[in-house]
């Protein structure tokens, strides 16, 4: 018998090979790894921790916080209020200039609070490690800290035991929970031995992985990867090299925001050359560009979204989904394609036995099911915890389930003393088998497993019983094949499976469902009426998932199946994904499918939500533009790599979300309208100013501006954002991701309808109080000159005048089409309430005297009063209208 000579360690200053091939034949990768039978040596371990680096995985710097907030100084609409800003300290006008630096900073700062997110889903990877690890080393068992470890350690894994590295098995077997991987929940069997030809590293059958569960058993390992080099490791790295897109709201607002900048500059810019050209006083000149910057930039624009999107976070955590980033709120409005998992997600995650089958009687009831089922339980590990729970395989536990509904309840520790040999499952053979004692009748082994394996050690013909598996898992079912044969009394329980599983009468077949939600069939119905298409992607077989998607309504009118998604080609899932009546099941997927069919739907311009509970769905949650992990049942590492968090697990909730998310999108254009609809009125005061060379005084101050922008409008502009879903919402398709929540129709309805009226009528009651004074144009109208309190009057029925047109625009902006009649008036009470609040502002500013000096007002008289009290009325009226106008010319058109 050969030594173990191959295993003798590298010679001094030779490194062990740090990433050897861990299916090669064991002497082999003993001798690369440099490894002993007595494990390594102490002193060798600390060399290559010196080398190698500890077994943890390391993160990506975080982006500073200063780079942050200059990002927020640097936005376009915060540098056109720097640039008024500076105007105003060159105009001699501090006071103007300190105050809008005071908006800058405000707003940049609850910016970021609001949207700094910490990208903790590489670091949280290293929670899976386990903090110590067994190993063996100068021949002696050790524990040590996990992040030790170094390639060719050899390690002690037993049961209740995480995995700290990735290692192969020398000795023993054990099973493992993979489904942090792998994404299936039934516990694998790991033993050793050679690797199974051509299969994926997760399913070669004597590797155990970084971060996996022991659940049974006892064995030892050799270390062939630690740290990032571990299948944790490369999913940590896929998780880095994805990166977040800005959503479709932060790119259409920056645009929107550059243009208006464009705009107010250019504008600025030529009146403020003319203004000169005319012969206007240069502070005269500064005073209206601060003025045509300041009306330009809506200034609540970006809080006031910041906010409602903060709104619609804790609405839909009240619905069950946790929201990370508030700008998803948005994007779950647009979004056109669901991938969603189906385990636990689709359906209850919980087995159940379905039906079963018997030579005798096929799936006639009757009592011979109860003995099959019960003796199918017998060939099982399940455990019963002190409060009565049920632990091990959710199949196993189905089984003994079903012996207690169609039986009678099995007793776990009678099985176990009567047990006289155990012979666990094998993923090669996919058969599990143990010999049982009865006092009456001797040993009997029982063996179950999967039909095509267990029908060859049956006698006699089995055409029918595959028939009847083919049918079964048809219908969506996992089916298991149950045998057994007594021995010869007197008889030993044989010592080899290959004794045991052999010359077997098959008692029947069972099969089993996880069912799916009740909920699920209706949100799916939802989904496909709001022109949502869903596809499954898991790794689960694909005729069970196909069967599940075919009860809950996925696959209307066509469904396609890829078996084996890691096979699939690039072009081939590209023509599957641009196919618009087919949805897909991905069955078998890698974290690398999952990934790819992120990108690829992300290429064909869809909007993407993809669940995910797995450390192995982290990159594909990452890289869509919904993560939508799993509360109840998700990894951690799930958790921070996902825009959304489902604290139910269930798909309904999606549907619920992306509905509140197409509401507050729709929210966020009506106060987009509403704060847009007074950038009209605002800029047309000082263009008549400039326009009039100077003839006409200023109608407005810049003050006055900021306190509209600022005061009177952020709360009836949140209200907005409240508002109830119109009728409809979820049976309209899913907005193209090249629309923008800024569309052209937006800006003239608010520009040209409303912002147009708006600037008519307050321009009417400037002049009004003035003309009743008197006053001519080109009359003074400076401090000490007689029409110098009609000014201010003017200027302060310009200011009500304003914010008694916002009454009016926030009514009109609660619908785009609808009749108000149909909404009804006081269906959102929040906006009444900022209403009032605005009014009660507005007449502070007017009548307090410490605010009359501060923003330049005046106490109006009554008939001013009675004239802008008007505005409301007539800023509805004229777009209630023009909706009712264009509701007419849809009715008349074909």
């Amino acid at each position: 018998m050969m030594t173990e000579a191959v295993t003798t360690p590298p010679s001094a200053g030779q490194e062990p090979l740090l990433n050897p091939d861990p299916l090669e034949p064991l002497p082999l990768l003993r001798r690369e790894l440099g490894t002993e039978a007595r494990g390594l040596s102490a002193r060798e371990a600390a060399r290559r921790l010196a080398v190698y680096g500890p077994n943890e995985v390391r993160r990506k710097a975080r982006t500073s916080l200063w780079r942050e907030l200059v990002r927020q100084l640097a936005h376009p609409l915060a540098l056109l209020l720097w640039a008024a800003a500076a105007l105003a300290f060159v105009a001699g006008i501090p006071v103007l200039g300190w105050a809008i630096v005071a908006v800058v900073l405000v707003n940049a700062a609850f910016a970021l609070l609001q949207e700094r997110q910490a990208e903790q889903a590489v670091e949280t990877l290293a929670k899976y490690l386990p903090e110590h690890a067994l190993v063996i080393r100068d021949g002696r068992p050790s524990a040590v800290e996990a992040r030790e470890l170094v390639p060719g350690d050899l390690v002690v894994l037993e049961e209740g035991a995480k995995v700290p590295a990735d290692a192969r098995l020398t000795e023993g077997g054990i099973e493992v929970d993979l489904s942090m991987l792998t994404g299936e929940s039934a516990p694998a069997e790991r033993v050793v031995g050679p690797g199974l030809i051509g299969a994926p590293l997760l399913q070669e059958p004597n590797l155990v992985f970084s971060g996996t569960i022991c659940t049974g058993g006892q064995a030892q390992a050799i270390v062939f990867a630690t740290g990032n080099h571990t299948e944790l490791g490369r999913i940590a790295a896929l998780s880095q090299r994805t990166r977040r897109d800005p959503s479709p709201l932060e790119q259409q607002v920056k645009k929107v925001a550059w243009l208006i900048a464009a705009v107010a500059v250019a504008m600025g810019g030529v009146f403020l050359v003319a203004g000169v050209a005319v012969g206007l006083p240069v502070t005269d000149t500064l005073m209206f560009a601060i003025g045509l910057l300041v009306a330009n930039v809506p200034e609540g624009l970006l809080p006031t979204i910041t906010l409602a999107l903060a709104v619609g976070v804790r609405v839909l955590a009240r619905q069950g989904a946790v929201i990370k980033r508030l700008s998803a709120v948005e994007t779950l409005g647009s979004t056109n394609v669901i991938c969603t998992d189906k385990t636990g997600t689709l359906t209850q995650n919980r087995m159940r036995l379905q039906a079963v089958w018997t030579p005798e009687h096929g799936r006639e009831p009757g009592p011979w099911d109860g003995e099959m089922v019960r003796t199918s339980a017998m060939c099982t590990t399940v455990t019963r915890d002190e409060e009565g729970e049920l632990h091990g395989d959710p199949t196993e536990i189905a089984l003994v389930d079903g012996a207690a509904a169609h039986a009678t309840p099995l007793d776990l520790a009678d099985r176990d003393t009567n047990s006289r040999a155990l012979f666990r499952f094998d993923p090669r053979l996919r058969l599990m088998s143990v010999v049982h004692a009865d006092d009456k009748h001797g040993l009997r082994i029982i063996v179950k497993g999967a039909p095509e394996t267990v029908l060859q050690t049956v006698e006699g013909s089995s055409e029918s019983a595959a028939a009847a598996a083919e049918a079964l898992a048809r219908e969506g079912m996992r089916v298991l094949a149950v045998a057994a044969r007594r021995l010869p009394a007197g008889a030993e329980a044989p010592s080899r499976r290959e004794d045991a599983e052999t010359g077997l009468r098959l008692l029947g077949l069972v099969g089993l469902y996880d069912p799916p939600r009740e909920e699920v069939a209706a949100a799916v119905r939802r989904c496909h009426g709001a022109g949502l298409r869903v596809h499954i992607v898991t790794g689960d077989n694909g005729a069970t998932a196909a069967a599940v998607a075919r009860e809950v309504g996925i696959g209307l009118p066509r469904l396609h199946v890829v078996a084996q998604s890691e096979t699939i080609a690039d072009h081939e899932l590209d023509e599957l994904l641009a196919s618009a009546d087919t949805e897909v099941v991905f069955a078998r997927s890698s974290p690398e499918t999952k990934l790819k069919v992120a990108d690829a739907l992300r290429a064909h311009g869809q909007i993407v939500a993809m669940t995910g509970d797995g450390v192995n769905d982290a990159p594909a949650l990452h890289r869509a533009h919904i993560g939508v992990a799993m509360g109840l049942s998700g990894t951690d590492v799930a958790r921070e790599a996902s825009t959304m968090v489902l604290t139910d697990d269930n798909f309904a909730t999606i549907v619920t979300a992306i509905e509140s998310g197409r509401r507050v999108y729709d929210n966020v254009r009506k106060f987009i309208v509403y704060i847009f609809a007074h950038l009209t009125p605002e800029v047309v005061p000082f263009l008549v100013f400039a326009l009039s060379a100077g003839t006409v005084p200023l109608p407005l101050t810049v003050l006055q501006i900021l306190a509209i922008d600022l005061g009177t409008e952020t709360l009836p502009a949140l209200a907005l954002g409240r508002e109830r879903a119109e009728p409809g919402t979820m049976s309209r398709p899913p907005r193209p991701s090249s629309q923008g929540v800024i569309s052209r129709d937006m800006l003239v309805r608010s520009w040209c309808y409303l912002g147009t009226v708006s600037a008519v009528l307050v321009m009417g009651a400037f002049f009004y109080v003035l003309w009743r004074a008197g006053w001519q144009p080109g009359d003074p109208t400076g401090v000490g000159d007689p029409l110098h309190h009609a000014y201010i009057t003017a200027t302060t029925a310009t200011f009500a005048g304003i914010v008694t047109c916002q009454v009016g625009t926030a009514v009109a902006a609660r619908t785009d089409h609808a009749a108000l009649r149909d909404i009804g008036l006081f269906t959102n009470p929040l906006l009444l309430a900022g209403i009032a609040f605005e009014l009660a502002f507005t007449a502070a500013l007017v009548y307090a005297p410490p605010l009359q000096g501060l923003f330049g007002t005046a106490a109006l008289p009554l008939d001013v009063v009675a004239l802008i009290a008007t505005f409301p009325v007539l800023v509805w009226g004229t777009d209630e209208l023009r909706r009712w106008l264009r509701r007419a010319d849809h009715r008349t058109k074909p």
